[in-house]
């Protein structure tokens, strides 16, 4: 019998971004939305939600509190006036005045990842400690009484349309039926997993128009003919896997966010949580909001519409991976090259082409550079907590050019992968940042 055991690094609530950074303003502790961004992340680390699933998490979790923002902000533009299927009525019964809004922003992304999340019920004691803290900063009471009433009020309207987005019909439709042999995605060691959200394309999207409306070139025709450019691009992983540089293993491992990655030691198998593709591009979207000393109000503005273009990116990436249905470097270099190599990361349960991470980090850089500018310098610790980073870098774009090299490095992903997913996840920027201009929302510092 094989053993497995589950091994995770907890992401305390507590904890807290920017490594080494200094913030412009500082915000009271009682509104740092990167605890709760963290909080939440560490509940789908618990939970190994999947990485199209995180995404879905985020989007929702941050609705309610851009929603309590817009409505006690005239500034903030309303969200039904950029995503044009929500038409829910954000009216409160609770009068504007009596409920402190931020307050309320910060528990509804809580209450909506308990209602949510498999695991939510663990956001209860972070709802505890933050009701507490609030009382130790001398929060009125009331105010605090009435500002969780309007959250959870606010969160039942999210969860209303959340339910419209046909993830509850994911179950009933068919399962994906491997191909074993030929250009087919097949399941790879050391699991064999499953084919993961393969009907992910039938989510509702958010900004973009539909799941097909980037569909990237065809990848490179498979072949097992050794002068092909399939087989080159194959040899190529396989090449780049013999004695690495320190610096391309320490990219391939930074960049890595497998929530699946598991080991083997005799005929036992540790598996280790990770924080998802997702989360780590959240992590980055509360790092430079803090770095940029945003308000509230506009840190909000940033991490949901961050949160909404994970949403589309993995919509979109997810479209195409079933359509080509691509098989994997490991799965055709133990075939035809090498059956004794394996990759320096674990292969994730999925088809080949696209990358997701060169989609959805293209899209957030695009998006994230419309809203905080092209030569935004950071510091990312997003992966200290699993023991890699910190890392810096001199513009969002030059962290998801990495993100994507990091999947060639990695020896889970064929060059074609990468460089028609960089586009295809720009392309879906470029939409997202046409539907927000379109709603007046500008540069956020």
């Amino acid at each position: 019998m094989i053993k497995i055991i589950s091994v995770f690094f907890l992401i305390l609530y507590s904890a807290t971004l920017g490594y080494a950074q200094k913030n412009k303003k500082s915000l009271p502790d009682y509104l740092q939305l990167d605890k709760t961004i963290n909080a939440i992340s560490a509940v789908m680390i618990h939970d190994v939600v999947n990485p199209p699933a995180a995404a879905r998490y985020y989007n929702y979790v941050m609705l309610g509190a851009y929603n309590l923002t817009a409505l006690n902000n005239k500034e903030i533009v309303r969200l039904a006036d950029f995503v044009k299927t929500y038409k829910d009525d954000n009216q409160l019964n609770i009068e504007k005045g009596k409920y402190n809004y931020q307050i309320a922003a910060i528990y509804c992304m809580l209450e909506t990842g308990k209602q949510m999340l498999p695991s939510g019920f663990m956001l209860q004691d972070t709802e505890d400690k933050y009701i507490k803290l609030l009382k130790d900063n001398k929060i009125d009471d009331d105010i605090i009484k009435q500002s969780i009433a309007a959250a959870v009020e606010m969160t039942a309207k999210v969860i209303k349309y959340s339910k419209g987005d046909n993830y509850n019909k994911l179950s009933g439709k068919l399962r994906y039926t491997p191909i074993k042999g030929g250009k087919n995605w097949y399941p790879t060691p050391p699991t064999y997993m499953e084919a993961i959200e393969p009907n992910w394309k039938t989510i509702r999207p958010m900004l973009i128009d539909s799941s097909n409306e980037f569909v990237p070139v065809r990848p490179t025709p498979f072949s097992t003919d050794s002068t092909s450019e399939f087989y080159k691009q194959a040899y190529d992983v396989y090449k780049v896997s013999k004695n690495p540089p320190m610096e391309q293993v320490t990219i391939a491992n930074f960049w890595d966010c497998n929530p699946f990655a598991v080991t083997t030691s005799g005929h036992m198998m540790i598996g280790f949580k990770k924080i998802s593709p997702g989360g780590h591009w959240m992590n980055i979207a509360g790092i430079v909001t803090k770095k940029a000393g945003l308000s509230f109000d506009r840190s909000v503005t940033v991490l949901t519409l961050e949160a909404v273009t994970l949403m589309d990116a993995f919509i979109s990436c997810w479209d195409e991976k079933y359509r080509s249905n691509g098989i994997r470097p490991e799965t055709y270099i133990n075939k035809y090259i090498d059956i004794t190599w394996t990759p320096y990361l674990q292969t994730p349960p999925f088809p080949e082409y696209p990358s997701g991470h060169a989609v959805l980090s293209n899209a957030s850089a695009g998006v994230l550079t419309y809203l905080l500018g092209d030569k935004f310098a950071y510091t990312d610790d997003s992966e200290v907590p699993y023991g890699v980073g910190p890392r810096s870098f001199k513009s969002f774009y030059e962290a998801a050019e990495e993100a994507s090299i990091s999947r060639f490095y990695g020896g889970i992903h064929f060059k074609d992968a990468i460089v028609f997913g960089n586009k295809q996840g720009r392309l879906v920027a470029a939409k997202v940042i046409e539907k927000i201009k379109a709603a007046k929302i500008p540069r956020q510092n």
